[in-house]
């Protein structure tokens, strides 16, 4: 026998690589850190060389002496200049050009200022050769300032200019030795300059030639390494390929796994529901005693076979993790007494009391996946009810503040049961591990269940513990966060709907895609009642057509219809090359009137979204919102109508719904319809025993929506809420119970009929 897809190894030895990954070796590792260092230094010396050319031209540029030279020579230049001035001065007596000499003098004394800058000063302190001539020459500019500068102590004439001109000729000598010194200072300092130069140079050729070789040397190095990284490269890449080849082995077992898996428990689930659904029929037929036993213990093997598939296709999804939670507002208590519903059979069966309470302080509506909140609880009361021969089972709800201070909300299964030790509680929740290990297997079951639960739990961020002691039953507690949803505030029944807009609407083409036929006379009575024409499609491929041919102002939209639902058909429509058709337009009408629904409408380029029933306080808003002004208001009773008291809870009848379908229509209209649904009542039931008994849990559901759909709309809330049971336990709640609520469906359809009657909606039937 072949093993199973899933059963392969991967990542077996035949599978890897011919050879693995050349190591590096440490001593060439070594090396080249060695040479690395070398390197770095030498790169470090040229660096420190640079620099210092740098700084050294850099002085060169900043602190030369040059610009210090040219200024005595200037100041001799001028200097010169003044004394053959001064001496033409001399010689024209009294009549000599004041101006010409007082700047000649002015001059000479500019550039003897030149001689006090950063440059000179740094030339010229701390040298013999500069100190006392330049303070001659100081003491010179004082003296004949009391003549030449302003203001003047003494007059400038002739006899002045004899008075100081021994003075000036002293100067000749000072001034030209200073010019001297300041030209052998530089000379010198360029000459050091060069040779410090050069000597750089030369150490900058050696470090550049070290340099070089130590680059070669270091090339030939990575040239080999980098053979050897390719070549370790190569093996990582062939490394590579056969990994990705082993994983992608492994995903495709994996993908056979779950298809397998998913295709046998469609395969085994579709001919079990046949099954049970046949065997549910033949228990309501004249049987004696053996064969009632016989047939209870055909069904009770059945139901586990069943509850074991869809175990397996459950944890196949939560190992994939492809599944997905489905939230929205769930009634607390509503759900409890449906757990209730179909667990008290299962206590009743062992004549053990079954107690289910809520505290107080829980809220009444919670955002939760409803689908997977009664799943968790049936598996613990289910085991809860199974490991207890006696005493009672507990499910009490309450809400509790976690160590991080939020709120969750706690439910708490209790039994009188066996009970459990440590090592039975260190393995209850692994797969295929139970309560009941001996041989004798007393109590039956996969050991899935608990897993299954824990897993649901911690993917609603919550988690379920187990508590027990052998011989004192055992505690399951199962909490996940609290997120409330603030219950709606209930309107008030019988007052007449004003109308909001200030002018009536032109009449409206309004296309209907409503498969269901109650549904679209309902729909007709609304539209005509407010004064629009509709027009009907019963599918969306029909819907497209109808498009295509004809100019409509407004699409209402069923979203769950044959050959083309309304998805798909608002697609086709947004598609079209005809721009006034394409944009059209749609909403949305279904009874889904979930968060993830009205998200894939708005995908698919819908308008808005109506859930039904469809109101007309609701339809008049929405064609409000779209075009303008209110619907034209039909006739509106000014008293509530009286239906009665309600004969169950939910009541059978709806008295605001009925409330509603009356301000859009006339009594006897109302009549009619409601005729027509009741007359088709018993064609529905076939159409859902059919499904059940040939195991299909898609037309179980899609029969059981449109159902709901048709009862909401005439405020039939027992009747639709059975329906709603029946449209989602159809993939998972056991076939018996499945006919059982059909079973109750046809009963409420009787029961609804009679409400009407007594309400005056309907005349009595004369037989």
């Amino acid at each position: 026998m072949s093993p199973a897809p899933w059963a392969l190894d991967p990542l077996s030895t035949s599978d890897a690589p011919a050879s693995d990954p050349v190591p590096a070796r440490p001593h060439r590792i070594g090396l080249f850190a060695v040479m690395g260092g070398v390197l770095a230094l030498a790169l470090l010396a040229v660096a420190v060389v640079q620099a210092r050319q740098y700084l050294l031209l850099k002085q060169t540029v900043v602190s030369q002496d040059d610009y210090a030279v040219l200024s005595l020579y200037q100041m001799e230049g001028e200097y010169l200049r003044l004394r053959e001035q001064w001496a033409r001065a001399r010689h024209q007596g009294e009549s000599f050009d004041r101006d010409a000499l007082q700047l000649r003098y002015d001059i000479w004394v500019s550039r003897v200022g030149l001689l006090h800058s950063q440059r000179a000063i740094r030339l010229m302190v701390g040298g013999a050769d500069y100190e006392a001539p330049l303070r001659q020459v100081h003491d010179f500019v004082e003296d004949a300032d009391r003549m030449l500068a302003e203001p003047r102590s003494m007059p400038f004439d002739a006899a002045g200019l004899a008075e100081f001109e021994p003075g000036l000729h002293g100067l000749n000598e000072p001034i030209h030795s200073m010019s001297l010194s300041a030209a052998h200072h530089v000379a010198e300092q360029i000459t050091q300059r060069n040779q410090t130069v050069r000597r750089h140079n030369q150490i900058g050729l050696v470090l550049t030639g070290f340099l070089s070789l130590l680059v070669l040397a270091f090339g030939v190095m990575a040239m080999r390494q980098l053979r050897l990284l390719n070549e370790r490269q190569r093996s990582l890449v062939d490394l590579t390929a056969h990994l990705r080849e082993a994983r992608q082995q492994a995903e495709a077992a994996s993908e056979a796994k779950s298809v397998f898996l998913a295709n046998m428990s469609h395969e085994i689930r579709t001919p079990f529901h046949g099954l049970l659904g046949m065997l549910s029929l033949l228990r309501d037929t004249g049987l004696n005693a053996r064969q009632v036993d016989c047939l209870r213990t055909a069904t009770e093997s059945a139901d586990h076979l069943l509850t074991i598939l869809n175990d397996i296709l459950d944890m196949s999804l939560l190992e994939s993790g492809r599944m997905a939670l489905s939230e929205e507002p769930v009634k607390l208590r509503d759900l409890l007494r449906e757990v209730e519903a179909l667990m008290r059979p299962q206590a009743q069966f062992k004549s053990l009391a079954l107690h289910i309470d809520a505290d107080p302080g829980v809220p009444e509506q919670v955002r939760a996946d409803r689908t997977r909140v009664k799943q968790i609880l049936f598996n613990l009361l289910h085991n809860a009810v199974k490991f207890s021969d006696r005493g009672v089972v507990v499910l009490d709800l309450r809400c509790v503040i976690a160590a991080d201070g939020s709120e969750r909300l706690e439910f708490v299964v209790t039994d009188t049961g066996v009970g459990m030790d440590q090592a039975t509680l260190d393995r209850l929740f692994k797969r295929f591990s139970q309560g009941d290990e001996s041989r004798s297997r007393r109590h039956g079951g996969t050991g899935l269940g608990l897993e299954i639960s824990r897993s649901l739990a911690r993917l609603m961020g919550g988690d379920v513990v187990a508590q027990s002691a052998p011989g004192e039953g055992s505690s399951f507690n199962f909490y996940m966060p609290l997120r409330a949803v603030e219950a709606p505030t209930p309107k008030p029944v019988g007052r007449p709907v004003a109308a909001t807009g200030s002018a009536d609407l032109a009449q409206l083409h309004v296309l209907v895609a409503e498969d269901h036929p109650v549904n679209r006379q309902y729909m007709a009575a609304l539209l005509e009642g407010m004064g629009h024409k509709p027009y009907f499609a019963g599918n969306g491929l029909e819907a497209v057509q109808a498009i295509r041919g004809q100019r409509f102002d407004i699409v209402l939209m069923d979203l769950h219809m044959p050959l083309l639902d309304g998805v798909g058909a608002t697609l086709s429509i947004r598609a079209l090359s005809d721009n006034v058709a394409a944009t059209v337009p749609i909403i949305a009408l279904t009874a889904d009137a979930f968060a993830q629904t009205r998200e894939r409408c708005l995908i698919a380029g819908m308008n808005d979204f109506l859930a039904k029933p469809v109101s007309p306080e609701k339809l008049s808003a929405t064609l409000r919102r779209l075009f303008g002004a209110g619907g034209r208001a039909a006739a509106v009773p000014t008293a509530p109508l009286d239906v009665g008291p309600p004969e169950a809870s939910p009541p059978v009848l709806d008295r605001a719904t009925l409330d509603a379908a009356l301000h859009a229509m006339s009594p006897e209209r109302l009549s009619d319809l409601l005729a027509d649904f009741f007359a088709q009542g018993p064609e529905m039931v076939e159409r859902l025993r059919l499904a059940l008994r040939d195991g299909q849990a898609l037309d179980l559901r899609v029969n059981a929506h449109a159902a709901r759909g048709a009862a909401l709309n005439f405020g039939l809330n027992a009747l639709a809420q059975t329906a709603q049971a029946l449209h989602e336990g159809a993939t998972h709640v056991p076939a018996h119970e499945i006919a059982r609520l059909i079973q109750h469906f046809d009963d409420l359809l009787a029961r609804s009929r009679e409400a009407c009657e007594e309400a005056g909606l309907l005349e009595p039937v004369v037989n």
